[in-house]
């Protein structure tokens, strides 16, 4: 008992420094964006506590047109992304999981090649071109409608669904449709909560594949301006906007970048709770009485 107990403490303590290695860059950066300009050369790289706390450095990022419009359009990206991948990926999994038709494993057998063997970019770049989806959101909300991966994932969820559910259902009368939006939607919440955690990331963290198909910068990405002003450390576009403010403010773009940063990471942290808690288990218990 007393070496489980020390093999406890041990496990408890490297699992609290792994949450500070984690926690700390993150108030760091919310301490140092919420710093008055003026003092933010005293933040120590611990420091998580701001000195002279002030939200100037958000009042002149959300006051830039670029960077609300970039905001915008990461939403509405992630957002109707999403929801066409939930539905597209749902639907498809049903099919393969739940229906016999002919061709089944040779329409598997290509989907394990396309998820081994994807196509490279300028396969990928000339069918952008080719439909004329340059320079638009669509371009980037179309991307991987469906993920093969995920799909399997989903496919493997639907399969544990009870056949006995389903066949009590038929008998009722359903049809696929009914099946698929009476039965398999509501029972799958916890792997599409899964899913659409996976996809909402993917769409709100994109920037490469919008570099390549959008120039205009009024519909960038959040992440393509981040970038800009993070990475490559451009701050041209938030210099017209300091006129704004009293002149005697001398920005500090150091709080600009963390700012910029967690109000790209913000959103993220606020929809975990949400998505938690479909993570409910006995989804199924009582539904099968044998």
């Amino acid at each position: 008992m007393r070496r489980l107990e020390i093999s406890k403490i041990v496990i408890y303590l490297m699992l609290f420094a792994f949450t500070l290695m984690v926690l700390v860059p993150l108030l760091h950066l919310l301490a140092l964006s919420l710093t008055d300009p003026g003092k933010a050369h005293l933040m120590g790289g611990l420091d998580i506590i701001p000195k002279g706390f002030s939200t100037i450095n958000y009042q002149l990022l959300l006051s830039n047109p670029l960077i609300t419009g970039s905001i915008l359009n990461s939403v509405w990206i992630t957002v109707a992304g999403t929801f066409l991948n939930l539905l597209l990926t749902s639907m498809a999994a049903y099919v393969l999981a739940r229906t016999e038709f002919i061709g089944k494993k040779f329409v598997l057998f290509f989907l394990i090649v396309i998820m081994v063997f994807e196509p490279g970019m300028i396969p990928e770049y000339l069918l952008v071109k080719d439909l004329g989806l340059m320079n638009t959101l669509t371009s980037l909300i179309l991307y991987k409608a469906i993920n093969v991966y995920y799909l399997f994932i989903l496919m493997r969820f639907i399969q544990d669904i009870p056949e006995e559910i389903l066949e009590a259902s038929r008998i009722d009368g359903a049809g696929h449709f009914r099946l698929y939006s009476r039965i398999i939607l509501p029972l799958s919440k916890p792997g599409l909560a899964t899913l659409g955690l996976f996809y909402g990331v993917y769409h709100w963290n994109e920037y490469f594949r919008a570099t390549l198909y959008i120039s205009d910068p009024s519909k960038w990405p959040l992440q393509v301006v981040l970038r800009q002003f993070v990475v490559r450390k451009d701050n041209t576009s938030l210099i017209g906007n300091q006129n704004m403010f009293d002149s005697s403010i001398n920005f500090d773009f150091a709080s600009l970048q963390a700012g910029t940063i967690m109000i790209a990471i913000v959103p993220l942290l606020f929809l975990y709770p949400f998505i938690l808690k479909y993570y409910a288990k006995g989804e199924l218990e009582g539904g099968v009485k044998d």
